[in-house]
């Protein structure tokens, strides 16, 4: 899979850049910031802020401060209606090897299996995870398994050597990162 396609058997929502043939997105005057050219629907800026969220979230790319990282990630993951868990691969300097969802679940639940976590890991060469999830109920604290299959992984990914630096759990509502609760 490459950076941010979907899980195996997994639809994305619908984006159709077919849609957005009459908007151009321009650079803003001040780094970071854009522009449309004319008026533009909630569907078009959606899809504009995944395409935008994708390119910082680009194989080669040094992740920027976590609250953009989880931003993104928020971003790319927020209207799935099942559960689907992913990571991000990191190599030394924590510049992006691949962002891959490597499991879809259900409207409130996903089985993770940590052999294929590692192995996908140990695939790219990755020195560092972030792993990732969604709540499709839209509230992003984190459940008792969500706690434990982080310390599975984080276990598990260690007799590698290869580091867990921050499980993020998004959803509508925002996004909790472990990282920032101490519990990676």
């Amino acid at each position: 899979m490459t950076a941010c396609q979907p899980a195996v058997g997994t639809t994305p929502p619908a984006l159709n850049p077919a849609t957005l043939t009459d908007v151009q997105l321009l650079a803003g005057e001040t780094p970071g910031t854009y522009r449309v050219d004319g008026d533009v629907t909630d569907a078009q800026l959606l899809h504009l802020a995944k395409l935008i969220a994708q390119k910082r979230l680009a194989k080669g790319n040094k992740l920027g401060r976590p609250d953009e990282v989880h931003r993104c990630l928020q971003t790319l993951m927020l209207d799935y209606p099942f559960e689907v868990f992913g990571t991000l691969l990191l190599d030394t300097q924590h510049r992006l090897i691949a962002f891959d969802e490597l499991f879809r679940g259900t409207i409130d639940s996903a089985s993770v299996y940590p052999r294929e976590v590692i192995k996908h890991a140990i695939d790219h060469n990755a020195a560092a995870v972030i792993l990732v999830h969604n709540h499709p109920s839209g509230d992003p604290e984190p459940s008792d398994a969500d706690r434990r299959i982080t310390q599975r992984l984080q276990d598990a990914l260690g007799l590698v050597d290869i580091r867990v630096l921050d499980h993020v759990v998004v959803g509508h509502e925002g996004y909790v990162s472990f990282a920032e609760r101490g519990w990676v």
